[in-house]
């Protein structure tokens, strides 16, 4: 008996991979997503498992690109592919073509991821929205030129209120290269006034002037489909309306649409002609209220003019102005009686003086050596030295010696001293 030819294990395997590959050339798979890598490469690795059984998977790096939500570990998916067996290692697996979440679209998804991450970062907090002007002189508006939304908003705003120029940039609103066109209209606008900056300005003489400053600019686009609105979630377009120094109003869609775009706006309008409505006032009711306006300060100057005329007349009636020199008469007599009381009080301080001056005089009189003199007393005084005697003992015989009496004075020699 012959023995059978062996086969190699690169020829079953290649066997078993061309039976696989022609019996699952095209499959759908739902399982739960674990042990997910995704390497420098791009490409990404995981296994799909159920409470029983697991299986390998790859998905290339091109469809990886495209994928508008991140995989993740526990996330229940449904995968199409092919199957393939990987000879190295002699084992199966699902080489992906396409994955959609379990119960949502990969879109619903993908926004949701997206809204939480922006939402980390502060893009859409209240607190760094701004005030749209209470009147503007020129709006951009980021729109398709041939779309009903553009339509709608010049006719609600030519309607309001016509002093407002708009310049229209034109972009594509759906599709691939949307999102692109958008964000650079959006940078376009805002660079419109930076001098050397804007491509329309470009080899421009320095005489030039510089564009009026643009007050408002406007994302919109009308109704459809949550692809058809995608270009307004992407996260690109969301950043550039964020970052914008000029406020933005995003008018995406219809009033069900919300769109990260409208998050991240300082205003939202529910739609395009909603837009024109928020940014220019209506010139009918501004009107309106410059009348009333108008009416309340005419009321105002009447109610002031009847009341300073009545404050006039109650000061024509009052005495300063029925006697104007009353008040002049009344002080007259006043520093009258205080000037002749001042005299009074003064010749009765005169008096009081001239008295208590007599008895300080009379007292220094008593005091004064005159007054002694004149009682019999005299003073002797040394001719050498002026010097007063008062003893015998203080002169010498034949010293001159002046005495002074009460009236009149007598030079003597001393003859002798007698103790």
């Amino acid at each position: 008996m012959s023995q059978p030819h062996p086969l190699t294990v690169s020829e079953l395997t290649a066997q078993i991979k061309d039976l696989l590959e022609a019996a699952f050339p095209e499959v759908w798979v739902a399982g739960e997503i674990s042990n997910f890598v995704r390497p420098q490469s791009g490409h990404c690795y995981l296994t799909l498992k159920d409470d029983r059984s697991q299986l390998r998977a790859v998905m290339w790096r091109g469809v990886a690109a495209r994928l508008r939500f991140a995989p993740r570990d526990g996330m229940e998916v449904v995968c199409r592919g092919h199957v393939d067996l990987y000879a190295a290692r002699g084992s199966y697996q699902l080489v992906i073509s396409d994955i959609v979440p379990k119960g949502m679209g990969a879109l619903e998804l993908a926004l949701r991821q997206l809204r939480e991450k922006l939402a980390r970062e502060g893009l859409f907090d209240p607190g760094r929205k701004r005030r749209l002007p209470q009147f503007v002189r020129r709006v951009a508006v980021v729109t398709s030129p041939t779309g009903a939304a553009i339509r709608d908003f010049l006719q609600v705003l030519g309607r309001r209120w016509r002093g407002a120029d708009v310049l229209i940039v034109p972009v594509r609103v759906q599709g691939e290269e949307a999102a692109g066109e958008i964000v650079d209209a959006i940078q376009l606008v805002n660079r419109l006034c930076e001098k050397g900056d804007s491509p329309l300005m470009r080899g421009q003489p320095e005489t030039v002037p510089c564009f009026t400053p643009i007050d408002c600019l406007v994302v919109t686009r009308g109704g459809g489909s949550m692809e058809d609105l995608w270009a307004f979630n992407e996260e690109p377009v969301v950043r550039a309306i964020a970052g914008s120094r000029i406020p933005v109003v995003s008018a995406v869609g219809h009033e069900i649409d919300v769109t990260l775009s409208d998050l991240a706006a300082d205003v939202r309008a529910l739609t395009p002609s909603e837009a024109a409505e928020l940014v220019a006032p209506a010139a009918e009711e501004l009107l309106a209220d410059l009348r009333q306006v108008e009416g309340r300060l005419a009321a105002a100057l009447r109610s002031r003019a009847a009341w300073a005329r009545s404050r006039l007349d109650s000061l024509a009636r009052s005495s300063p102005f029925r006697r104007p020199y009353q008040k002049i008469f009344d002080l007259s007599r006043r520093l009258d009686e205080l000037s002749d009381r001042a005299g009074r009080a003064a010749r009765g301080a005169g008096r009081l003086s001239r008295g208590r001056l007599e008895i300080v005089a009379g007292r220094l009189d008593s005091l004064s050596p005159l007054a002694v003199l004149a009682r019999g007393y005299s003073l002797t005084q040394r001719v050498s030295d002026g010097r007063l005697v008062r003893a015998a003992a203080e002169l010498l015989p034949g010293e001159e010696i002046v005495t002074r009496f009460a009236q009149g004075r007598a030079a003597s020699r001393v003859e002798r001293i007698e103790p």
